[in-house]
């Protein structure tokens, strides 16, 4: 029964392989090579999920880490473990993949061996199409991400005619410019399936650049053309503007739900859109799904597919239609190992198969050849299980934790008492905030104990009084008690609390220089000059 079963698979593969091919070279008519594309990627998609679902998770990881270490290297992972001491952290991360071509034998190489950006993207457009049917159409996607020096892969690449927006508006050098360019052929397609965003950060960027400057977007839509923007060159403007076509009902149309208010306006705007995808939705990007869950994007569902570190892809979200986000660790994607929460007086590190549910766990990867055993600073949950494969939630990045005592307050919790003190301010919403410890401040923080200065940007209030700067210290006390003894004994000095102006975190955002989640916790000289310079109180 085996050889019959492993035949029907191989002739399954390479019937997908020749649906692709033939739709990639034949001259049909563009939405006859979208379904031909879409049907031969969904099955492919079908092919790796049953693939996966039966993997031993054990056999998967250490074939994977025999495929990582350099040849006569002794096999198998307690060799590995025990010649290979942790390493300190990871390198910095990369924004994602690079768009690589579809080419129609790749798909093999997907349904039998480890390729995680293409299996990746497979298992996002069978979720996708599983939960919101009619989310593939073609030109059916808006997608809203700056991918500065050369496009990279949005979450569907291998079917790109599902995208509205062209390749070059995302790859511009200024992300304002990317942004709007994006957000304009965005706003020509009434009838979008889905909005896709690489970090929720920038679709909120966006929706602020609609709020503020939905007049000469509409203009442009009118008169089909891209305006003059800093950061935008010439020639790009130009092949750009040449895709844009003049559409004064739907110029009139954008005028209309605009006047009438910002609450909602995503879907007024796109009456038949399904799902927002974003790239990030948990850590620092989960304030950002709130604020447009709360306003521009209510009652939309959020999806995020993806679980990234490092650069590495290592999960895929099954579940699209769940609010929180949680992921299935592939065990064929990286070698993957574990350390429990708290952690222990010997660092004994645990294997994939090897996790509870329930309990926390730092994450040390081998994602690539001659990185081995990197310390991610990512903890995660084990949430439950798929068939074998573990199903995690992310909890906190140990980068962001604040401590300038020993005290270590977690980039979460720290949110939620900010959270709660901008609760007690009448009319106060949290837009956007920023930390930093006062070593980073050096001679400019004065001859005071250490402490800790928190950027904050607000919509509703203008200043901020003695007594609401002083609450965020005393909810901080409450929350977490060895701050309160710190702080009782002088150790740690009062938090300095300062209110920046608006867009002030957007141009935070761009000093970045690549499309990250936003650091919680600031380490660098050059991004504090940048965001002091920009308070108002």
């Amino acid at each position: 029964m085996v050889l019959p079963a492993v035949a029907v698979a191989v002739a399954v593969a390479v019937a997908v392989a020749v649906a692709v091919a033939v739709a990639l070279v034949l001259p049909v008519a563009p939405a006859l090579r979208h379904r031909l594309l879409r049907s031969a990627l969904l099955r492919a998609a079908g092919r790796y999920r049953r693939r996966l679902e039966r993997l031993e998770v054990g056999l998967s990881q250490e074939r994977r880490l025999r495929g990582l270490l350099p040849p006569g290297t002794a096999r198998g992972s307690e060799a590995f473990r025990e010649r290979q001491p942790l390493g300190e952290s990871c390198p910095e991360e990369e924004p994602g993949e690079r768009v690589p071509p579809l080419r129609p034998w790749a798909l093999l190489r997907g349904c039998w061996g480890t390729d995680p950006p293409l299996q990746g993207s497979l298992l996002y457009l069978d979720a996708l199409h599983a939960a919101f049917p009619q989310a593939l159409a073609s030109g059916g996607t808006a997608l809203l991400s700056w991918s500065p020096g050369g496009a990279r892969a949005p979450a569907g690449w291998p079917l790109p005619t599902l995208y509205c927006t062209p390749a070059e508006a995302g790859a511009l050098p200024s992300r304002a410019a990317a942004l709007r360019a994006q957000l304009l052929f965005a706003l020509r397609e009434r009838a979008l399936r889905v909005l896709e965003a690489g970090l929720a950060a920038e679709l909120l960027d966006a929706l602020a650049m609609l709020r503020d400057g939905w007049p000469g977007l509409a203009r442009d839509l009118a008169l089909g053309r891209l305006s003059p923007q800093p950061g935008l060159p010439e020639v790009a403007r130009g092949r750009l503007q040449a895709l844009l076509a003049p559409d004064a009902a739907r110029a009139a149309e954008l005028r209309a739900e605009c006047a009438r208010g910002f609450e909602g306006i995503v879907r007024r705007l796109w009456p038949r859109l399904e799902v927002v995808v974003v790239g990030t939705a948990h850590g620092a990007e989960q304030l950002y799904c709130d604020a447009l869950r709360q306003a521009d994007c209510q009652g939309l569902p959020f999806y995020c597919p993806f679980y990234r570190v490092a650069g590495a892809l290592l999960g895929v979200n099954l579940w699209p239609e769940e609010p929180a986000p949680r992921f299935l660790l592939c065990p064929d994607w990286a070698f993957c190992e574990f350390l429990p929460c708290p952690a222990e007086e010997q660092l004994q590190t645990v294997l994939l198969g090897e996790l509870w549910e329930g309990r926390e766990y730092g994450l040390v990867l081998t994602a690539r050849p001659g990185q081995y055993r990197c310390c991610t600073g990512e903890v995660l949950r084990v949430s439950g299980f798929h068939k074998q494969c573990p199903v995690v939630e992310p909890v906190r990045r140990e980068s962001q934790v604040l401590s300038v005592r020993g005290e270590s307050i977690p980039e979460e919790r720290f949110c939620r008492s900010l959270c709660r003190a901008v609760g007690v301010w009448p009319g106060a919403r949290l837009v956007d905030y920023v930390c930093v410890e006062s070593a980073l401040l050096g001679a400019s923080s004065g001859a005071c104990a250490p402490h800790y200065e928190v950027f904050v940007e607000l919509r509703g209030l203008r200043d901020l009084s003695e007594g609401q700067r002083y609450k965020l210290d005393q909810c901080l006390q409450e929350d977490f008690p060895i701050y309160k003894s710190f702080r009782f004994k002088g150790s740690i000095g009062p938090l300095r609390l300062h209110l920046v102006g608006a867009g002030a975190f957007a141009r935070l955002r761009e000093a970045l220089g690549s499309p990250l989640p936003m650091p919680r916790v600031l380490r660098e000289e050059r991004l504090l000059r940048l965001i002091q310079g920009t308070v108002i109180s």
